[in-house]
């Protein structure tokens, strides 16, 4: 999301890229030797790294506070923690299921044969991770990798080294570098690891990178995973509960300080209710943070470039005549209060870009069919929350929009129940991890169809034309028209 360090160590990137190759040749060559763990060697993998991950819980905590800047401890906890854990409980719990091969029809002309659908690891993954939930966005793909089976390489990001080198100590006690590997580095590492002739890759970050990544990986045919982000709306009901409304959308901005690809971008209010809601989110962000500078409780903006950006929207929405209300005063340490903007039009850059900042630009409609117009006409978000729709009237809505996922009368929660896919949707992205969806991605869905020994097959076999092949054919195509 964030331009590249201004001082990138050329020392380490050096280092990473002459490790890509030989890290994935030894990848590949123990896939090769152990090319179909067994549910019970999974299972063991999944177990070592919660383990791992709650004895390092407080070490990763810090690491992630030191590289923002200042980042909530429970924040950390909660999504990078918690999150993979009851990620890797689910895959635990399931898994079982999961690789049962599952029966499937055959046709009717193939009728006392059998075909059933095996799911076969698919080798390598790659996994490339963004900065703004460092842990959670590399091990909740890798968790999807292992229970499918597959080895994996994680690069994550140069802007948070701190966390990059806690996360590579963390699994390098509990896996060799041929099942589990993790770069570090800046563009030139993330350009080149892309690049590599993985099995998969997954990839989560900015709509503006995901196409330079598809690309790269298309030279080799590899599959890919696409997390994009995007400009996730709120949609708020004619009647619905402002305050509650207001309160967790307030929430969703300031939750790592808005930087989530599915933060809630802007909210669509009914036009005569625009400044009641401002109010209430201005009101409701107050409530959750009397203070934002050394505010323990509230996250930092992660690079000083990023702060600068943020800031540069706002200028840029005042100049084209917008109403910026800040909930607070700004401090000196990155930490933003959330700002309100009112009297939004398409030309300020706050309508166009997503904001991944503590920004809220509130938008009037006058009837819901034009709310939902506006959803449709911009690409399509990752996340869609709609608040006080229910029965017809939501169904209605949920049909009508394409997004990646949705929670209804809250933000981002779909994300963290792990029994529901997570991906995009055009422009958001593509495919899905968590849950089977995240099994399935990652695994080879090979189709076997088994003849039964007695089957007569030599029916079909030429020369053609016996009474069985031209009964076959009149079966399913019936008589041919008279010519004309």
């Amino acid at each position: 999301m964030s331009a590249a360090p201004a001082t990138p160590d050329a020392t380490l990137d050096g280092a990473e890229l002459a490790r890509l190759d030989a890290v994935l040749r030894a990848q590949r060559a123990a896939f090769a030797a152990r090319p179909f763990p067994t549910l019970a060697e999974r299972r063991a993998r999944l177990a070592t790294l919660a383990a791992a991950l709650r004895r390092y819980q407080d070490v990763l905590a810090t690491a992630i506070d030191a590289d923002f800047g200042g980042r909530s401890v429970f924040e950390s906890k909660l999504a990078d923690v918690v999150g993979p854990v009851l990620e890797i409980n689910h895959a635990r719990s399931h898994l079982r299921r999961w690789m049962r091969s599952r029966r499937r029809h055959t046709e009717l002309v193939f009728a006392t044969n059998s075909a059933y659908v095996m799911y076969q690891p698919k080798g390598v993954v790659g996994i490339i991770a963004p900065w703004n939930f460092p842990v959670y966005l590399a091990l909740g793909p890798l968790v999807a990798a292992l229970a499918a089976g597959n080895r994996a390489m994680i690069k994550m990001s140069e802007y948070t080294p701190r966390t990059t080198a806690t996360v590579r100590a963390m699994l390098a006690e509990v896996f060799a570098e041929d099942e589990v590997a993790v770069f570090g580095g800046g563009v030139a590492v993330a350009e080149a690891f892309s690049a590599l002739p993985f099995d998969h890759l997954v990839f989560t970050g900015s709509p503006a990178i995901g196409p330079r990544v598809m690309r790269a990986a298309a030279a080799h045919l590899t599959p890919v995973t696409l997390e994009l982000g995007g400009k996730s709306p709120v949609l708020v009901a004619p009647g619905a509960d402002l305050e509650a409304a207001a309160r967790a959308v307030a929430h969703g901005k300031a939750f790592n300080s808005g930087q989530i690809c599915v933060a809630p971008d802007y909210a669509l209010v009914p036009e005569t209710a625009v400044d009641a809601f401002a109010a209430a989110a201005e009101r409701s962000f107050r409530s959750l943070y009397p203070s934002v500078a050394g505010n323990a409780d509230y996250t930092g903006i992660v690079t000083a470039r990023q702060h600068a950006r943020i800031l540069e929207l706002i200028a840029d929405a005042r100049a084209k005549g917008a109403t910026v209300t800040a909930a607070g005063d700004a401090g000196g340490d990155r930490r933003l209060p959330l700002y309100i903007v009112t009297g939004v039009n398409d030309s300020m850059r706050i309508a166009q870009e997503e904001l991944f900042g503590p920004i809220l630009p509130v938008i009037g409609y006058r009837t819901v069919a034009d709310a939902v117009r506006y959803v449709a006409e911009r690409p399509r978000p990752l996340a869609l929350y709609p608040f006080g729709f229910g029965g017809s009237a939501l169904n209605d809505l949920l049909a009508n929009t394409h997004s990646g996922g949705v929670t209804v009368n809250d933000w981002g929660w779909h994300v963290f129940n792990h029994d529901l896919p997570f991906g995009g949707s055009g422009t958001s992205g593509m495919g899905t991890y968590h849950g089977e969806e995240g099994f399935r991605e990652l695994s080879h869905q090979k189709a076997v169809f088994r003849r039964h020994r007695f089957f007569p097959v030599g029916l079909f076999y030429p020369p053609y034309g016996n009474w069985v092949q031209r009964l076959v054919v009149r079966f399913y195509l019936g008589k041919p028209p008279a010519p004309r």
